[in-house]
C-alpha cells in the first residue's frame, strides 16, 4: 500500500501544487478586489470564506451563480480569468491521472496489494502453484476439479492475463512475479496457515530451486513439490531436504523399463497415477530385443541407461559421439533414413525419438515405420500444442513432461499414501499386478478412478475413532459396507493399510482395525462419500456395525427414549 501512495503522491505532486496555486491566486483576487451591493454601490471586497466557496463551485463547473451579491465589472473580469485558469489546471490534473492509471507500474503495485489481500482472506487449505504453463495449467485445472484452492505466481504477465479465460470453477489469486524473491512468495501465502504445500514447476530448475530453499527456511513444516532436469540441481534440492523431486526424464526411463520388464505393473501404475475421471490408458507391452535411441542428451541418457539395465543392447544415433558411453554409436542426423539403416533400423524392436524438437521426433517415427512398419515407436513430445501432430501420427508410446510432471504431482497431493504403495508394487511379481488391475477395472470400468486416504483419528474419522478407542472391534469389512444399505459393499478396494511403519498390500476384509490406521482407497466418487459418512457419523457407524438405525436429531432422540 505505502508503494501506491508514494506512486501517487509523486506523480501527482506537479498538478497538485499547480491547482493549489491557482486557487490561491483566484481566491486572493476576489478577496482583494471592491464588488458592489444590492444598490449598485461600492461595497467591501469578499471575505476569504465566500471567495473560496465561489471559486470551488465555479472552477468545478457547477456555477450556481454570482454570490452573495452580484459582481462588479472589475470581479467578473476577474471571475472569467480564473475560469479559463481553473479549466488549464484541472484539465492538467486528469490528463495525469489517467496517465497514471495506465502506468504500468502503478497497475502492478496495485495488482499486487489486491492479490496480497486476498490470499491474506483464504479460509480454508490451498496450494501455491509457483509457475502456471503447459504442466502448471494441467495441475491447477484438476486441482480446481477436485475442489482444491490454490493461488499462482506467474513470470509472464500475459500468461496471468490468459488465466481468466479458463473456465475454473473458483476464483484463483494470480500474481505475475517472479518465484524466486521470497518477498513474491510471501506475499502469495508461503507463510499463510492455511498453506498446505507449494509446487515449483517452472520452466527454469534454477528457479525451482529458489522456491525449494525458499521454502525450508520460511515455512519448513510444508511440503514441496519440484521439478527438475539435471542431476546437480536435484541433488541440491534434495539437500536442502525437498520432499518430491520429479525428474521427468528419469521418471518416464523408468516407466519404460518397467514396461519391457513387467508390463502389467507398469499399467498399474499408470492407472494408479492417472488424472481422476479420464480413460483408462491404453496397454504398452514394448518387445525386448535391440533398440535404437535418436538424440544423447539427458533424455536420451536416461532412456539409454534404463534399457541398458534391463539388458537390452542400446543403439544411439547421435551428432556427436560420445567416448564414455558403453552403447554403439552412429554419428549423423536421426532424421536420415541412411542413420537409422546404420543403427540396424531393419532388424530393431523399438525406436526412441528423443530430441529437443518436435518436428524432428515426428521425422524420426515416421522414416522409421517407412523402414521397419513393425517398430515399437516411443516419442518425446515436447510441448503439448503439438498434441494433434503427435495424436496424428499414433505412437505406441509418448512422453508429454508436462503431463507426466503433473500426473505425478496430483497424485502425491491428493493421496499421500500412493508415493508408498507405488515403491512396494514396483517390488511385486507381474502376476499380481495383473490380478489387481483386473479387480480395479471390474469396478471403475474404463474410466481412471479416485484414489483418496482415510486415517483413523479423531479429525478424519471422529466415529470410528472413538468406537476404537472405547475398545471395541472394527473389522474392515464394516466400513466397506453401504451406510444406505449395510447389506451392499461398495465399490471400493482396500489398496493398502499403514500401520505405525508397517505397511500392508490388500489387507483382508476381515482384518481388525486399529486408532492411528491409515487406509489407501479406490473406487467411485459416490463410495467415497458413504464410505465418509461411515467412518464420521456415529449413527452411521452404529447402523453399518449392527443394523440398528438410531434417530438423529436431539428431538427424535429423546422420542425414541420414551417409547
Amino acid at each position: 500500500m505505502d508503494s501506491v501512495i508514494f506512486l501517487v503522491l509523486r506523480r501527482m505532486r506537479a498538478p497538485l501544487i499547480m491547482l493549489i496555486a491557482i486557487y490561491a491566486v483566484s481566491v486572493l483576487g476576489l478577496a482583494l478586489i471592491p464588488g458592489v451591493d444590492a444598490q449598485g454601490k461600492p461595497a467591501p471586497p469578499m471575505s476569504f470564506f465566500h471567495a473560496f466557496y465561489f471559486i470551488s463551485y465555479t472552477a468545478t463547473t457547477i456555477g450556481f451563480g454570482e454570490l452573495p451579491n452580484p459582481f462588479s465589472e472589475a470581479q467578473r473580469m476577474w471571475t472569467i480569468f480564473c475560469i479559463y485558469l481553473t479549466v488549464i489546471g484541472w484539465s492538467y490534473s486528469i490528463v495525469t491521472i489517467l496517465g497514471l492509471v495506465q502506468d504500468k507500474g502503478f497497475q502492478s503495485a496495485f495488482a499486487q496489494i489486491r492479490f496480497s489481500r486476498t490470499v491474506r482472506r483464504i479460509g480454508e487449505p490451498f496450494y501455491l502453484v509457483c509457475g502456471c504453463g503447459e504442466t502448471g495449467t494441467l495441475v491447477c485445472s484438476a486441482l480446481d476439479r477436485i475442489g482444491t484452492r490454490f493461488v499462482i505466481v506467474e513470470r509472464s504477465e500475459q500468461r496471468v492475463q490468459e488465466l481468466d479465460l479458463l473456465a475454473w470453477h473458483s476464483d484463483a489469486p494470480a500474481l505475475a512475479g517472479d518465484a524466486r524473491l521470497p518477498q513474491v512468495l510471501c506475499a502469495a501465502g508461503l507463510q499463510h496457515p492455511k498453506c498446505r504445500g507449494v509446487l515449483a514447476v517452472t520452466n527454469d530448475e534454477e528457479a525451482n530451486l529458489a522456491v525449494a530453499i525458499a521454502v525450508r527456511l520460511l515455512h519448513p513444516g510444508i511440503p514441496v513439490l519440484a521439478r527438475a532436469r539435471s542431476d546437480s540441481v536435484s541433488a541440491n534440492m534434495a539437500s536442502f531436504g525437498t520432499d518430491h523431486i520429479i525428474n521427468p526424464f528419469k521418471h518416464f526411463a523408468a516407466q519404460l523399463a518397467l514396461a519391457v520388464h513387467a508390463p502389467d505393473t507398469f499399467r498399474l501404475e499408470q492407472l494408479l497415477t492417472g488424472i481422476t475421471g479420464e480413460p483408462v490408458p491404453e496397454p504398452h507391452r514394448p518387445p525386448r530385443g535391440d533398440w535404437i535411441v535418436c538424440g544423447y542428451g539427458r533424455f536420451g541418457h536416461a532412456i539409454a541407461s534404463a534399457l541398458h539395465g534391463q539388458g537390452q543392447p542400446v543403439t544411439l544415433i547421435t551428432t556427436e559421439l560420445t567416448e564414455d558411453t558403453p552403447h554403439r554409436c552412429v554419428r549423423g542426423a536421426s532424421t536420415e533414413a541412411q542413420q537409422q539403416l546404420d543403427a540396424g533400423i531393419i532388424d530393431a524392436v523399438g525406436i526412441v525419438a528423443g530430441t529437443d524438437n518436435d518436428i524432428n521426433n515426428l521425422s524420426i517415427a515416421v522414416t522409421a515405420r517407412e523402414l521397419n512398419p513393425k517398430i515399437f515407436v516411443v516419442m518425446r513430445q515436447n510441448h503439448a500444442a503439438n498434441t494433434a501432430l503427435f495424436d496424428a501420427f499414433v505412437g505406441d508410446f509418448a512422453l508429454v513432461p508436462s503431463r507426466l510432471i503433473a500426473q505425478e504431482c496430483l497424485a502425491i497431493i491428493t493421496t499421500p499414501l500412493l508415493s508408498q504403495f507405488l515403491d512396494l508394487i514396483r517390488k511385486q511379481e507381474n502376476a499380481w499386478a495383473a490380478n489387481l488391475l483386473e479387480q480395479i477395472e471390474s469396478l471403475c470400468g474404463t474410466q481412471v478412478p479416485e484414489r483418496w486416504g482415510c486415517a483413523l483419528n479423531i479429525s478424519d474419522a471422529r466415529a470410528a475413532y472413538l468406537h476404537l478407542m472405547a475398545g471395541r472391534p472394527l473389522p474392515l469389512a464394516t466400513l466397506l459396507r453401504d451406510a444406505a444399505d449395510r447389506s451392499q459393499t461398495l465399490p471400493v478396494v482396500v489398496w493398502m493399510l499403514r500401520r505405525g511403519k508397517q505397511m500392508t498390500l490388500l489387507p483382508a476384509r476381515d482384518t481388525l482395525l486399529q486408532a492411528g490406521d491409515a487406509l489407501l482407497m479406490a473406487g467411485a466418487p459416490h463410495a467415497r462419500e458413504k464410505l465418509k459418512l461411515g467412518v464420521q457419523n456415529a449413527n452411521a457407524l452404529d447402523y453399518l456395525l449392527s443394523g440398528r438405525e438410531a434417530p438423529g436429531g436431539w428431538i427424535w432422540q429423546r422420542w425414541a427414549e420414551r417409547k
